[in-house]
């Protein structure tokens, strides 16, 4: 068997001809092959090449946070001219805007803002030589060409296409052909065969693999050791005939801020008495809120944010694996992670490919979805993507249009204004001393991330969670149907959102228990389908 050399970073970077198309597998700081391209921006600054490239990013390359820069590597003028992300580094407000940032926004490279799930289909779709793919995810949103197709700046070409089939409306997006994968694993064996043992998530490395060798490109995997025998042949992810070159980085960590932690990686059990619950605040309020709309034994998405927490209100109420968490990176059950390192999970039941993982999320196979919101408008579309102040502080889309495409129930939780505020929460009652002076309800919104009308025209269940009130999207608008203790509906809130709302009829408060630090007692609705009795 073909034995793949084992390169230095340097070298590997230097096989990386002009003008080539990059396909690079990470999620932030999960599964980043940091050390490739870190090698890549340090050859170029020496050589001058490689030049030209086209990177491709499911999920955003880098954690900025966490000093590892990603894709900003590779963020100078003429290594990178045109960038397909899913995200991108966001960066805090209090730091530097992310290089790759400040090139799409100064227009000095092309930059299209595709979410998560398509990505990985492009990619497949590379793979098996097919034109691209149609989808109606993201039909009437910021990926449609009637908005602005994807496109972040405005030196991109049009890239999406508007077809219509059996009078269904379809976004065509072309194959992007592959000339090297960069990915990451955790062992390889002397043929090159790779394993995942410590990774918290495979993410797309197969596919990414097979779009670059199919098209006689080459595949570069960085791992954390070398094994002097073969792979028990269950435990490879990437089969070695697959991979040109392999770079070793023993210095290579699971995730950002965790040096290894098995039971991220589905190899140990860590108990959950040892996981922190969440502190009493309003951002437990609204979690505790949100999670009312869960029903026993739902498979639920979970997205970044406020959303995050859901998981440790059941855990604090003793109703840990009463649902199932699924997350885009591919954990399915246990307890997701918050904060850095989220797409991951400690104790899954069971670690899927992302583009797998996808396909039950496009395909509305959860019972709910549970996500954040920048802004909402009037007419019930949701910007999770883009916020006009301070552009570099968003992430941009990714799964976030994948998942919000066809799931039954969506659940949007936010505060609801921004900017400084002062809310107290006493006495099982909810005090504004001083409100944001920023309107998150609005008339229109910066971005469409996903659009109320299409929504209702596909009869989604929409609610929208918040310190203060509960709205719900009917077909006559976005309508207030609970209030906070202690919120005036005009004051607090009519008064207080940008955009007109409507008052349900049967108007009434929010459960007082949420707004109690003690826990509220939680018990979930039924299951939402029958179940097969043995």
């Amino acid at each position: 068997m073909r034995k793949p050399p084992v390169l230095t970073a340097d070298r590997a970077a230097a096989l990386i001809p002009d003008g080539a198309t990059v396909a690079v597998s990470s999620s932030s700081a999960i599964g980043l092959p940091e050390h490739l391209l870190a090698a890549i921006g340090a050859h170029f600054e020496t050589t001058g090449h490689p030049r030209g490239l086209t990177t491709l990013h499911a999920i955003n390359s880098g954690d900025m946070s966490d000093g590892l820069p990603g894709v900003d590597h590779l963020a100078k003028p003429g290594l990178l001219s045109r960038i397909f992300g899913g995200s991108y580094p966001a960066g805090a407000a209090s730091m530097a805007k992310p290089a790759v940032r400040e090139m799409l926004e100064t227009d000095q490279i092309a930059a299209y803002l595709i979410p998560t799930g398509l990505m990985f289909q492009l990619q497949r779709a590379a793979a098996a030589r097919q034109p691209g793919i149609l989808t109606d995810v993201g039909i009437g949103s910021y990926l449609d060409p009637r908005l602005e197709g994807g496109r972040m700046n405005r030196v991109c070409p049009e890239f999406v296409r508007l077809m219509r089939i059996d009078d269904h409306e379809w976004l065509f997006l072309p194959a992007i052909p592959v000339d090297v994968a960069l990915i990451r694993a955790t062992t390889a064996d002397p043929f090159g065969n790779l394993t995942f043992e410590d990774e918290a998530a495979l993410l797309g490395t197969l596919d990414a693999a097979y779009a670059a060798h199919n098209n006689g490109g080459l595949v570069i995997a960085q791992v954390k050791r070398l094994r002097p025998d073969h792979h028990p042949a269950r435990t490879v992810h990437v089969p070695g005939a697959l991979v040109d070159a392999v770079v070793l980085d023993p210095t290579q960590r699971q995730v950002a801020g965790i040096e290894h932690d098995p039971a991220l990686a589905g190899m140990a059990h860590k108990p959950i008495d040892r996981i922190d619950t969440i502190e009493f605040g309003i951002q437990k309020v609204i979690a505790r809120r949100a999670a009312l709309e869960l029903a026993q034994y739902d498979i639920a998405n979970l997205g970044f944010g406020i959303s995050a927490n859901v998981p440790r209100v059941l855990l604090e109420e003793g109703l840990h694996g009463e649902v199932t968490w699924v997350i885009e990176q591919g954990a399915v059950g246990g307890l997701p992670v918050t904060g850095k390192p989220f797409g991951a999970a400690y104790n899954p039941d069971a670690i899927v490919t992302a583009p797998d993982q996808f396909t039950l999320l496009q395909g509305g196979g959860i019972d709910i979805a549970l996500l954040s919101f920048l802004e909402v408008a009037a007419n019930g579309d949701v910007n999770v993507s883009l916020m006009p102040s301070a552009t570099h502080v968003t992430a941009g889309v990714g799964g976030f249009a994948d998942i919000t495409a066809h799931a039954r129930h969506l659940v949007f939780s936010g505060q609801f204004t921004a900017g400084r505020k002062d809310l107290r929460i006493a006495d099982g009652r909810l005090q504004i001393v001083r409100d944001g002076s920023i309107a998150k309800f609005l008339p229109q919104i910066a971005q469409v991330t996903w659009s109320g009308g299409i929504g209702r025209r596909r009869g989604q269940q929409v609610r929208y969670v918040t310190e203060r009130c509960v709205l719900e999207l009917r077909p006559a608008g976005l309508t207030v149907i609970e209030l906070a203790p202690g919120i005036d509906l005009r004051r607090d809130v009519l008064d207080r959102a940008g955009a007109e709302l409507l008052v349900a009829g049967d108007l009434h408060e929010m459960d007082p228990r949420i707004f109690r630090p003690e826990p509220m007692g939680l018990r979930l609705a039924p299951p939402r389908r029958p179940l097969v009795q043995g």
